[in-house]
């Protein structure tokens, strides 16, 4: 019986993906146009304000414990998805996102509003308005609701 020397399984060596691996998180924000635009792959292009979607479990918690602030619309765009609070006390405008607002009219300026407040990571030095609800329509203004009818003028 002659037995010759048998050689070990042939492994191919393991690689590393030639590009990176990437999370699919933060989710993209409906109706986000910058998703749509060429050329810029959307990964390159993470959303650095957390939506109503996004925003952690724990950061919602906080905020809907703390109080409630009132301000007035300043100004917001429904194209773009976001606007600006200006609070009661008369401190810096507050950043306000389309995933935020409660209720069925788009805020338009001069609208009171109540809010409550969220940091806005990574830093958590400025805030967002989270829970906004229009609790006064400015008067002769024209609104619209979120369907598109246009209400009062």
């Amino acid at each position: 019986m002659t037995s010759e020397p048998t050689s070990p399984p042939v492994v191919p060596p393991l690689h590393s993906p030639k590009s990176p691996v990437w999370p699919t998180f933060p989710f993209h924000r409906e109706g986000s146009r910058v998703w749509e635009r060429g050329g810029v792959p959307s990964r390159d292009l993470p959303s650095p304000l957390p939506t109503k979607r996004t925003r952690t479990y724990s950061a919602t918690a906080r905020a809907s414990a703390g109080p409630v602030f009132k301000g007035v619309c300043k100004q917001f765009s429904r194209s773009q998805g976001h606007g600006f609070i200006t609070p009661e006390n008369g401190s810096e405008d507050i950043f306000v996102h389309v995933s935020d607002i409660e209720g069925e009219y788009v805020p338009v300026e001069g609208d009171e509003v109540t809010y409550k407040m969220c940091p806005i990571p990574p830093k958590n030095q400025k805030f967002q308005a989270v829970e906004v609800v229009l609790t006064q329509l400015a008067p002769h203004t024209p609104h619209e609701t979120w369907s598109g009818q246009v209400v009062g003028s």
